[in-house]
């Protein structure tokens, strides 16, 4: 089980100034919510009009600011040929109106967060992570199994990414989940991370997950244990002091 979140000099000798904002989360009962099916659809359909609203507007997809600045970002390492930010992905079915469904009470409600404030939300399962769970440039090799893949799709030398005691947890920085350690709907213990890499998006990323904490215990009855950010002059957190 995790026991601290650390986060690299090499991340920040990549990204002056960047911040991680980390939530640690027990005892969540995804099973047993006050949200309905339709209340988690009205929530999506909301966070996905305020998303088109703010974040993208009558330029070329590429060219609005979320999706510009994390391509930007990008850029500064390593990554498997097409990745792209999550936040991208969920904003480009924004874009073409495909829409973006339900999938459980827990994953409803960060994809939300995520979409209205214009960042990349990811969540892991404690319970699943092995040792320290650290983000930083990694050596090619570390064993991956991306969600939804049937083998190992290691990583590539110089790649940004988050990694544990037995592999890596998210490749190309946020881009995809391992299948080992991903939500289910029987997950209890999570950790939330958003990262940013300037200004603007910090400022929305400690938004988002306040949002996240309240709508947590809102919805799930539990009370977030630490909400932080994490910077090059405090980089780790533990679960518990």
């Amino acid at each position: 089980m995790l026991d601290n979140v650390t986060v690299d000099q090499s991340f920040f000798d990549t990204f002056p100034g960047a911040q991680v904002n980390i939530l640690f989360v027990d005892g969540i009962d995804n099973h047993n919510t006050k949200l309905s099916e339709a209340e988690r659809r009205k929530m999506l359909n909301q966070a996905m009009d305020q998303a088109a609203d703010e974040f993208l507007g009558e330029a070329q997809f590429a060219k609005n600011p979320v999706v510009a600045e994390w391509r930007k970002a990008y850029q500064s390492f390593k990554k498997k040929k097409g990745a792209r930010s999550s936040i991208e992905a969920l904003l480009k079915r924004v874009d073409k109106e495909t829409g973006i469904s339900t999938i459980d009470p827990l994953v409803d409600l960060y994809n939300s967060v995520s979409i209205a404030n214009g960042v990349p939300v990811g969540i892991e399962d404690r319970d699943k992570i092995q040792g320290s769970l650290r983000l930083g440039v990694v050596h090619e090799g570390l064993a991956f199994q991306p969600v939804g893949a049937d083998k190992d799709e290691p990583t590539l030398e110089g790649e940004v990414a988050w990694y544990d005691n037995n592999g890596a947890v998210c490749r190309c920085l946020n881009w995809r989940d391992a299948q080992r350690t991903m939500l289910d709907e029987n997950s209890q213990n999570i950790v939330a991370v958003i990262e940013s890499v300037n200004p603007v998006q910090a400022e929305r990323a400690s938004i988002a997950m306040n949002r996240l904490a309240e709508l947590i215990e809102v919805n799930f009855g539990v009370k977030p244990l630490k909400n932080v950010v994490l910077t090059a002059e405090n980089p780790s957190v533990t679960v518990t002091d």
